[in-house]
């Protein structure tokens, strides 16, 4: 009797539930970063809320924002762009792009280039 009031941490808890250690793993992973992004989240908040007790001065929140972004995109979550900044990223990589054809004929191999860019 004394067994079963004897008390369990999380990770006995954890193993007792799930019994894959792969999918332990994956469910400890995922509890982790969900606490990152809650942390990450309230530093970030933070500088825009005004608390009593909490000075208002901006402070530099590059670390915190950082790390929110990187875990967030762990879950699939992807910051968007304006439809502008998209057109000049595909402008730009059109204009990089450089494309050359190759025609290669039967013995004896020919190498003929054709200089219309398309």
């Amino acid at each position: 009797m004394t067994e079963n009031l004897k008390k369990k941490n999380v990770f006995e808890k954890i193993k007792e539930n799930i019994d894959d250690k792969d999918e332990q793993l994956a469910f400890i992973s995922v509890v982790v970063r969900l606490i990152v992004v809650a942390w990450s989240g309230f530093i970030v908040s933070l500088n825009y809320v005004s608390l009593p007790g909490y000075s208002n001065e901006p402070k530099d929140i590059t670390f915190p924002a950082s790390i929110l972004t990187a875990t967030l995109s762990s879950f699939g979550v992807d910051a968007s762009r304006g439809k502008s900044q998209k057109a000049k990223d595909s402008a730009s990589k059109s204009d990089a792009v450089t494309t050359q054809i190759l025609r290669i004929e039967q013995a004896p191999i020919k190498v003929i280039t054709d200089n219309t860019n398309k």
